[in-house]
């Protein structure tokens, strides 16, 4: 007898490409120990459902999504940066702004000299903000700090968010997200520290999975990026890139290279990138927010990445300065608009390829017997509403482990 039973929906598995959605109509699911144990039809059930599971669920013919995962988020920060929107406004770039002192380098300024109960308080509400859009896995990146103290405080603020919600959250150490003022004419002093002295630290206490390098003009060169790599490599790190964001610096090619789980923003890529990326398994992140929010002309290679079938996921990269968007249904709907995604393709971005993205795709992604039992329910008639709506969507429950980790509406 499974432990709880729901029936009466709509399922979206994204399992089968076979057909849209992978959709199953009139399907029951049932979880056992936190794990999807049964899905299908409700007519193919093996008995009646009170005798199949101690618990019944009706869905009241809702449609029932995977959990949503964000692969791309800088949740974790101090400030905010609405007078730079304003700058950019009146024409001024962004690689000006940062030059200037601002951009990331005024996050790390305010995120610097924020409390850990400040960060943790203003994160805990954005991670549950995250909830109520259908997110039950979220991946969230250091790179405020730049220093020891700061980039640790982010990712126990980060290790303190796992314990205190049920979503599964991933950290990521982004220290070489750019150079900090002190360290501007050393820059290979601080890739030393990173190397001998933060990268070690963090693996100690385990305070993130993987490490990331912003590979580009106004941040990290291509060298610098895989010394970095080879560090973080030989202490079993998994390797994420920023890349070919504003420009073609083959970062992404590089990252393959290093068997990279995924290479983010990518609207400079190359031919020669993706099939690096296709051979390497490497997921292509496109971050629509980032590229709408900066107002950015140049479109990711998206026939290329179809062509070669690299597996394309979609993220908020939720920050303050580039992409305040902390809503994965927006970003299916910019995927969509500016980038002409199907909804099928986008919500794929956000579940089932998010999940590669991370390292997840045993485990999260999508609705299949054996793995985790998160999943969102949706008041909507087709799953393609899901990206039809700019403002966002909010789901009506949301199951994470197989329990209900709040009402969502």
């Amino acid at each position: 007898m499974f432990d709880t039973l729901f029936i009466n929906l709509h399922a979206a598995t994204m399992a089968d490409q076979k057909t849209p959605y992978g959709a199953i109509h009139d399907a029951a699911i049932a979880v056992q120990d936190g794990k999807i144990a049964w899905i299908g039809k409700k007519s193919d059930l093996p008995d009646a459902p009170e005798k199949c599971a101690k618990d019944v669920i009706d869905a009241d013919h809702q449609w029932v999504t995977p959990g949503l995962i964000d692969c791309h988020t800088h949740l974790v920060f101090g400030g905010q940066r609405a007078d730079e929107f304003a700058r950019k406004l009146q024409g001024e770039s962004y690689e000006a702004i940062l030059a200037s002192g601002g951009g990331i380098l005024s996050s790390v300024r305010a995120t610097r000299e924020a409390s850990f109960e400040d960060l943790l308080k203003a994160a805990l509400e954005r991670a549950r903000y995250a909830m109520t859009q259908g997110a039950t896995t979220l991946e969230i990146k250091s790179g405020y700090g730049l220093d020891l103290e700061s980039e640790c405080k982010i990712l126990r603020v980060i290790k303190h968010l796992r314990e205190l919600l049920p979503m599964t959250i991933k950290a990521t150490c982004l220290a070489a997200h750019v150079v900090p003022p002190e360290y501007q004419d050393r820059r290979s002093e601080y890739i030393a520290w990173i190397i001998k002295d933060l990268l070690p630290q963090i693996k100690q206490e385990e305070l993130a999975s993987a490490v990331d390098v912003f590979c580009e003009k106004i941040a990290f060169t291509l060298e610098e990026t895989e010394q970095i790599f080879q560090a973080a490599k030989a202490l079993d790190f998994d390797i994420k890139i920023h890349a070919e964001q504003l420009s073609s610096m083959h970062g992404s090619s590089l990252a393959a290279r290093y068997e990279a789980l995924s290479a983010d923003h990518l609207e400079y890529m190359t031919e020669s990138d993706v099939i690096a990326m296709k051979a390497s398994g490497t997921v292509a992140t496109l971050l629509p927010g980032a590229f709408y929010f900066l107002r950015e002309k140049q479109i990711p290679p998206l026939d290329l990445l179809r062509q070669y079938q690299v597996p394309i996921a979609l993220a908020t990269d939720f920050n303050p300065g580039t992409s305040p968007i902390n809503s994965l249904s927006t970003i299916m709907n910019l995927a969509c608009v500016l980038w002409r995604f199907t909804p099928e393709e986008a919500l794929r971005g956000v579940t089932l390829h998010a999940a590669q993205a991370l390292g997840l795709q045993a485990t999260h992604g999508s609705l299949e017997v054996g793995k985790n039992a998160d999943f969102a329910f949706w008041n909507i008639e087709t799953p393609a509403e899901l990206a039809y709506y700019l403002h966002g969507r909010a789901c009506s429950e949301l199951i994470i482990h197989g329990e209900s980790a709040q009402h969502c509406s």
